[in-house]
């Protein structure tokens, strides 16, 4: 049997005119194939020869599928054969025809050359495989003039893929070939993304293939590139390192992922990340994550979020590095994330992440228990708070990304979340989790709230701060926690300070120039003066409130102190400067009387508090007497007593004084001084002759404290002897009750200074303010109103009877139906 290269050679050998064996028969297309193949393979395609045969196809296309099958053929049999130079000369020649006819008969040529290239990718030998891809390359970089309705990729996808996974022993042939799998999956990218009747690509059992592949070379680089940002290596470098080479691919492929392929896209990076355990640590987690973010459209990056969201969920009983890993993922994706692009669900994906911080929670206090009884030490618990803080920034991360109207509505969802002893909550089962659960739980949400509204601006402090947002607010600042309060007087100052002037103020100090600190400040607009009536109350009362508390720290005194200054600065027209100043006043006197017994820090604290904040205000309103009285007090209390002036009361070692006696005039601020310093047609200088007294709210029964309020209000003062039943009832037995009962003396003088507080009070306070107690005054009264209705109406008789109760025993005295009354028109 004569093989095809002996054949040609034996008819370039016989006579003219004499048949021999049957080589002129042969049609003409095998002839010419058989042409291009020279004696020795290593002289390579005859160009001569081939050029015929590219003229011969061109101008009969219908014969271009019997040369393809005919060079299949060939190529079969020198493959089995292992004459590997001529299977190149024949791939040679495929790649020509192919590039040279772009008719409708290449269709069935195109299968013949795919059967070539599947015959290739089949065989064992790292060169074939190799070559067969760039075979693939090529005919991928062809646009066909008609799409194909049946070629499939299948076989394709699946030997890239194993290409890309290749473990050969030796290294350079391990890289060629994964990088020619990597460069397989490009073209089939290419040639089917493009395509509409080629979807099938982006079906769950190829991107199962296609995606993993790509990740693991990728995983494979060792310098790898952690910005995520696209790399412009040169093109020498470009080739030698397959992971380069599997980025490229990957972000092309997600590049041209549409919106309902995102799905089927990264879910299988999540498969991968889970498979290989690379979300601990997540360095490639986050790179991997970046690649995408930037790859993608951007109208798209909500779908990423929801699918990391939806991952997050599946994976919340895993170990505590585990859900840190994914959500730190989260933080960068959302990070990324443009502005305004994150979606419509906005408080689904909040909610989400609340819902796994509640977890989170959960988890921690049960760890804690579990180690209490054992006696051991849980490194889960340190471990959970990793997770809480890594949501707590996705959260802040989030809101930051959100327009001003989104993050508004993000803010009032927070808050519905907080739970408040005695308010509805329906997130929240405070029995189940306990005391310490509710409040880890608060202080989290709080520490979300701060970075929601970090950075947050209004034009109005009302749009800032609506009631439905300020009551809870103000409620948790009643809590008998300092880091409580110190959570929710930094979320004031983020809202109050929209002209960031709070790092201008940090720490509380006495400040020798304030106009050096070059505050901004505008002038106060009509709606934040309405604001101020409205609410200005409540806010002097918790700050009042809140320097009274036993726990108090520095860093509450400094807080406290910041918040005062930014009243003044954004909030402060004349009436509230004489509101402000009174509430001073009244910190200074209820540290002199001590009614409740408060520690000597608290009290010199509160007495430093006033210092640094009269300092302050007197030199924003620019008024020279004012400034002078307190710059006096100040300089004596320098030299007397420098345990009142902050610099000195928060050092570590400071000496506290044993009492405070108001014998001291010169150390303290004098009402009426400051009365004459601001006498003038500005301010009403009349009210500072009024004490402030904060006002009884319904705020109060909604923290749990062991004394809300046992400040003198004006309702107890009109309505005490009117109601003693009621007052005995309230009154708790204490040694300061008793103290009082023994100790009769001064009480005439003490009830007639009452009561000319009350009526001086009535005629110069603020007209907001005294209707607001009368408001309360009138709501105890309705109250009161209709216990007595309820003990007066009684029912209609019935036939049943009536219980009349008579020296101390109950009777029933039936009415007989004769007797009873009823209307005209029931009677017929």
């Amino acid at each position: 049997t004569f093989l095809s290269e002996d054949i040609s050679l034996y008819e370039r050998r016989m006579p003219a005119g004499v048949c021999g064996c049957c080589g002129p028969l042969r049609p003409r297309y095998k002839r010419l194939v058989d042409n291009i193949f020279p004696e020795d393979p290593k002289d390579g395609l005859v160009k001569s020869d081939m050029e015929k045969l590219t003229f011969y196809a061109v101008s009969a296309p219908e014969k271009l599928d019997r040369i393809g099958a005919y060079l299949a053929e060939r190529l079969s049999r020198d493959v089995i054969r292992h004459r590997y130079g001529y299977v190149v000369i024949a791939m040679e020649a495929l790649d020509q025809l192919l590039m040279a006819c772009h008719s409708q008969s290449i269709k069935p040529f195109v299968e013949s050359f795919l059967q070539m290239v599947a015959k290739l990718l089949e065989s064992r030998e790292p060169d074939l495989q190799v070559l067969g891809t760039h075979s693939f390359v090529k005919f991928a970089n062809i646009e066909e003039d008609t799409p194909s309705y049946h070629r499939r990729y299948d076989f394709f996808v699946s030997q890239f893929s194993a290409m890309c996974h290749s473990t050969h022993e030796d290294p350079d042939t391990c890289t060629r070939i994964r990088m020619a799998g990597i460069k397989g999956l490009q073209g089939v990218v290419r040639k089917t993304v493009n395509d509409e009747l080629q979807a099938i690509i982006w079906e769950p059992q190829h991107m199962d293939k296609l995606i993993p592949s790509m990740l693991f070379n990728m995983q494979e680089a060792e310098d790898w590139d952690r910005s995520g940002l696209p790399t412009t290596p040169s093109g020498g470098e470009r080739e030698e390192s397959p992971a380069i080479l599997a980025e490229s691919c990957f972000r092309e492929l997600l590049g041209r992922a549409a919106y309902g392929n995102m799905n089927n896209a990264v879910r299988p990076v999540l498969v991968h990340l889970d498979n290989h355990h690379l979300w601990e640590p997540n360095e490639f987690a986050v790179s991997c994550f970046k690649i995408i973010m930037y790859s993608i459209q951007a109208q798209h990056s909500h779908h990423v979020i929801q699918q990391v969201l939806g991952h997050l969920d599946t994976h919340n009983k895993d170990t505590p590095r585990v859900r840190a890993g994914i959500v730190q993922v989260l933080l960068e994706t959302v990070a990324i994330a443009a502005k305004g692009s994150i979606g419509p669900t906005v408080l689904e994906v909040f909610n989400t992440l609340l819902k796994h911080l509640r977890m989170s929670v959960d988890f921690e206090l049960g760890d804690r228990r579990n180690s209490a009884s054992s006696g051991s030490t849980s490194y889960r618990e340190s471990e959970e708070r990793i997770v809480q803080n890594a949501i707590i920034q996705t959260i802040g991360f989030f809101g930051g990304n959100l327009p001003d109207y989104q993050r508004a509505e993000v803010m009032m969802f927070i808050m519905g979340k907080v739970p408040v002893y005695g308010a509805p909550c329906h997130t929240l089962d405070t029995a189940q989790i306990g005391d310490l659960g509710t409040k880890r739980v608060q202080i989290m949400l709080l520490r979300s709230l701060i970075m929601v509204t970090s950075g947050y601006k209004s034009k109005t402090i009302s749009a800032a701060l609506p009631a439905p947002f300020l009551d809870p607010l103000f409620s948790l600042s009643l809590t008998e926690d300092s880091e409580l309060r110190q959570l929710v007087l930094e979320i004031l100052h983020n809202l109050i300070d929209r002209h960031d002037n709070r790092a201008k103020l940090r720490g509380i100090r006495i400040i020798p120039d304030v106009s050096a600190l070059k505050i901004k400040r505008e002038k106060i607009s009509r709606q934040d003066i309405g604001f101020m009536k409205k609410h200005g109350q409540q806010l002097y009362r918790h700050i009042y409130l809140g320097c009274k508390e036993e726990d108090n720290l520095h860093k509450n005194f400094e807080l406290l102190f910041t918040a005062l200054a930014l009243i003044t600065i954004e909030l402060a027209n004349e009436e509230v400067v004489i509101d402000l100043i009174r509430l001073a006043i009244a910190l200074q006197e209820m540290a002199l009387a001590n009614e409740e017994n408060l520690s000597m820090f608290i009290r010199c604290g509160t007495m430093a508090l006033v210092a640094a904040y009269l300092n302050f205000i007197s030199q924003m309103i620019a008024n020279p007497p004012f400034c002078q009285h307190v710059s006096k007090v100040i300089e004596t209390r320098n030299q007397e007593a420098p345990y009142l002036l902050p610099e000195h009361i928060f050092r570590e070692k400071c000496v506290l004084p044993m009492s405070l006696e108001r014998d001291n005039r010169s150390w303290f601020f004098q009402t009426n001084e400051i009365a004459e310093s601001l006498a003038g047609p500005s301010y009403s200088v009349d009210r500072l002759s009024v004490p402030y007294i904060p006002q009884v709210t319904d705020e109060d029964h909604l923290s749990r404290r062991k004394s809300v309020v046992d400040t003198i209000s004006i309702q107890v003062d009109l309505m005490s002897n009117n109601q003693p039943d009621k007052s005995q009832k309230a009154e708790e037995i204490t040694f300061e009750a008793l103290k009082k009962a023994i100790d009769t003396t001064g009480m005439e003088e003490q009830e007639k200074e009452k009561r000319r507080q009350v009526i001086e009070k009535f005629q110069k306070a603020p007209f907001e303010e005294i209707a607001a107690q009368c408001e309360s005054r009138a709501n105890l009264l309705h109250d009161k109103l209709t216990q007595i209705f309820e003990l007066t109406i009684r029912p209609p008789p019935s036939p049943s009877g009536a219980v009349t109760i008579t020296a101390g025993h109950t009777q029933y005295q039936s009415v007989p139906v004769y007797e009873m009354k009823f209307p005209d028109l029931c009677v017929y």
